[in-house]
């Protein structure tokens, strides 16, 4: 049985159910009940920030996108684009138990060379990290933030 771990972001209203011992939260963007591991807890609390603190728009935001890398089938777990249909944001989601290392930027750092994003971030949700990428350089900068959606 998962018992949701308290999170490094804010509480919200979450629509929680319970199946044959099984537990489920309702994801509002996919409109779907989704199976509640503790993955899927940072990237709902995470997605429902994005939007109510960062003024993200739910339409702009693509959950577990596919990308190809390598020849193998990866998948990232939420892709911000902007208004132009450009990705601006990558960020990886773990469980709050997986420590945010430098293997898991490489790991996100990799998603991103086929993304080409603007922006990394990482979140165990408890722990955020926060990179601008500037991809014609092929650096980043960590920042202590991360901008709010007119700001990209």
């Amino acid at each position: 049985m998962f018992h949701p771990t308290p999170l490094n972001l804010p509480p919200y209203p979450f629509k929680i159910t319970r199946k044959d011992n099984v537990v489920f939260i309702f994801d509002e963007l996919r409109k779907k009940h989704l199976v509640l591991t503790p993955e899927e807890w940072v990237r709902q609390h995470f997605i429902q920030d994005l939007i109510a603190s960062k003024k993200f728009p739910k339409t702009l935001i693509q959950i577990e996108g596919g990308l190809v890398l390598n020849q193998l089938q990866k998948r990232s777990d939420i892709l911000v684009y902007n208004t132009a249909g450009e990705k601006v944001m990558l960020i990886e989601c773990k469980a709050p138990k997986v420590k945010i290392t430098q293997s898991v930027f490489e790991q996100a750092s990799r998603y991103n060379s086929i993304h080409q994003a603007k922006w990394i971030v990482l979140t165990n949700g408890l722990q955020h990290v926060y990179a601008k990428m500037d991809l014609e350089k092929g650096s980043f900068v960590f920042t202590q933030e991360m901008p709010d959606y007119l700001d990209l």
